[in-house]
C-alpha cells in the first residue's frame, strides 16, 4: 500500500522553525540561569545573584514536579480522547 505524497506550505514549515528555535533557545537560556550562573564569580545583575545565591530551588522543584506532571499526562489523555471521538 502507497501512502499519498503530502505537500506542506511555506507557513508550516515557517512555524515548525520557529517553535524547534523558540524552544531551543528558551531550553538552553533556562540551563544557564539554574546550572551555569552558580559557576561565574557574582555579577551586578540582581536576577543573577538570586539564583546564585538560591538555596531552596531543589527543595521545590521535586514535589511542584509532580503536579505539573499530572495535569500534562490528563491534558494529554483528553487530547487524544478528543482526537479520536472527532
Amino acid at each position: 500500500m502507497k501512502l499519498p505524497r503530502t505537500t506542506t506550505t511555506t507557513g508550516e514549515v515557517f512555524w515548525g522553525y520557529f517553535f524547534v528555535i523558540t524552544g531551543s533557545v528558551s531550553f538552553f537560556g533556562f540551563v544557564f540561569a539554574v546550572i551555569a550562573s552558580t559557576v561565574f564569580p557574582l555579577s551586578q545583575n540582581p536576577l543573577n545573584q538570586g539564583l546564585k545565591n538560591d538555596r531552596y530551588y531543589y527543595c521545590f522543584l521535586v514535589p511542584l514536579t509532580l503536579p505539573v506532571i499530572t495535569v500534562a499526562v490528563y491534558f494529554h489523555w483528553l487530547s487524544m480522547k478528543l482526537f479520536k471521538h472527532a
